[in-house]
């Protein structure tokens, strides 16, 4: 009997399934990987480096999803606000692995290779270099939780008779729909006009 001609197990196949699980139920565990698969636990971790290798290849495949063209999107501050939609959206899909990924130290080689192309964007465009990773770190900040806003009610505040907030109920009448991407806008807005600040800094 000749192989099969699709493997039954590959690295692709268990990043897939990872990402199944954690959409699913927020965790997984390699034995869950080898069940869903119908292969044995020790199969799995042929393939991979352990737990933390399986986290690092959902943090790759959902980083595929980012558009790397966006960091040559013109001026520093355009291609950063295009690259931070673009890493939102990403993330967005499958916001139960944020938690799982903002624990574990960024490995992954296509992943570090964008992160090198932001840098570099940034000290292109005359950012001291003290200043590039407290900017970078910050716009990873804000993205991530701003995936995970996007995964909430889009009303956080529950308003309750017995604890008069008018205040609280006329803004939040104000803001109706899409309270997430306002709020995601306008901190980015805020974060890129800090950028500006310490550019100007730097600029003779």
């Amino acid at each position: 009997m000749g192989r099969p001609r699709t493997p039954l197990l590959d690295r692709a196949r268990i990043t897939t399934t990872a990402l199944e699980l954690v959409d699913e139920q927020g965790e997984f565990s390699v034995p869950q990987i080898a069940r869903r698969l119908g292969v044995q636990t020790g199969s799995v971790y042929h393939h991979v480096d352990g737990r933390d290798g399986i986290v690092e290849l959902m943090r790759e495949r959902i980083c595929e999803a980012i558009d790397s063209a966006t960091l040559d999107a013109g001026p520093w501050d355009a291609a950063v606000s295009a690259w931070a939609h673009s890493y939102r959206a990403a993330f967005a899909a499958h916001p139960r692995v944020i938690p799982l990924l903002m624990t574990s130290p960024v490995r992954a080689p296509k992943v570090l290779e964008q992160y090198e192309r932001a840098v570099g964007l940034l000290l292109t465009a005359g950012f001291a270099v003290a200043d590039v990773m407290p900017l970078i770190t910050g716009l990873e900040n804000l993205v991530l939780g701003s995936a995970l806003d996007l995964a909430a009610p889009e009303t956080m505040w529950e308003l309750r008779e017995e604890t008069p907030t008018p205040q609280l109920a006329r803004a939040l009448a104000a803001v109706g729909a899409g309270r997430a991407d306002a709020a995601f806008d306008a901190a980015l807005e805020g974060l890129i006009g800090h950028g500006r600040t310490l550019l100007a800094r730097t600029t003779p």
